[in-house]
């Protein structure tokens, strides 16, 4: 089957704008959290998002609506755990994420069982978006992509170097508690591309795969969206047409793109 051919149908076109959305937010997000060696933030808020999405089925609510409060709240525990309890970041996302996977395995257990629904969201199911679900990932997308404009340059500072931010007068906590929440919303989008379990490859391997050739970091966020895109746009492609899980096939995508610039990049240190 021909690509155009293949965009004839409704539900692949949902998928197809849906999960180019999602795939530019979780590639350029990515890099920050990359840099920042928050990258286990991204596997943590999703097990929080486990929660959420239970919590919604038993009451019989969106799961998609139940989980971004829900979900913002984890990420608001994980700052305040760092802060108050003066516990590194890994130990932070290990308690909230802990918290979130317990919590949504309690709701599922009272709810009755984990049922088809629940599977949907944890391995994900791209090609099932509806209309509603597209509409609320692109609103959303763009207000994250335009917050993320807006804080930019603090971004960048924060990145780099924090203490040298600080001293410059730039509010770091303020930007902080930004970047994880946008990565909790960030994660609420992708889960129903590529499935709780697998969120936080969407956030990590676009991001890893543009460090390996891009020369500044304008280009790396150019590739790492890049390569984001590709990989969903291939992967739904791939999975229809030969009855594949979606979220499965785009991550390993990724690792087959990086796997490639990785090579790329050898090759070219060695020459």
């Amino acid at each position: 089957m021909e690509f155009i051919e293949f965009l004839n149908y409704g539900f692949v076109q949902r998928a197809v704008i849906a999960g180019s959305f999602i795939a530019v937010l979780c590639s350029i997000l990515g890099i920050f959290l990359v840099l920042r060696r928050l990258s286990l933030i991204g596997d943590g808020l999703a097990h929080v998002t486990f929660g959420g999405v239970a919590l919604g089925l038993l009451f019989k609510v969106s799961p998609l609506y139940a989980s971004i409060p829900v979900v913002l709240l984890g990420g608001y525990g994980i700052l305040k755990l760092m802060e108050r309890a003066r516990l590194y970041g890994d130990a932070a996302i290990g308690i909230v994420s802990a918290a979130g996977i317990a919590l949504g395995v309690l709701i599922a257990s009272i709810a009755g069982g984990f049922n088809v629904d629940l599977f949907s969201y944890l391995f994900g199911n791209i090609l099932a978006v509806s209309r509603e679900e597209v509409a609320l990932s692109a609103i959303m997308s763009l207000t994250v992509l335009t917050v993320i404009g807006l804080f930019y340059h603090e971004l960048i500072s924060v990145t780099f170097d924090e203490d040298l931010a600080r001293v410059s007068g730039i509010k770091t906590k303020t930007v902080n508690t930004v970047l994880v929440m946008l990565t909790a919303v960030t994660v609420v989008l992708a889960m129903r591309l590529v499935g709780v379990m697998l969120v936080s490859a969407l956030l990590i391997l676009p991001a890893v795969s543009a460090f390996q050739a891009a020369r500044s970091f304008k280009s790396a966020i150019l590739l790492s969206s890049a390569f984001g895109v590709l990989s969903v746009l291939a992967g739904i492609f791939i999975s229809f047409s030969w009855n594949l899980p979606a979220g499965a096939t785009i991550v390993l995508l990724n690792i087959g793109i990086f796997c490639a610039m990785f090579i790329f990049n050898r090759i070219r240190a060695g020459g």
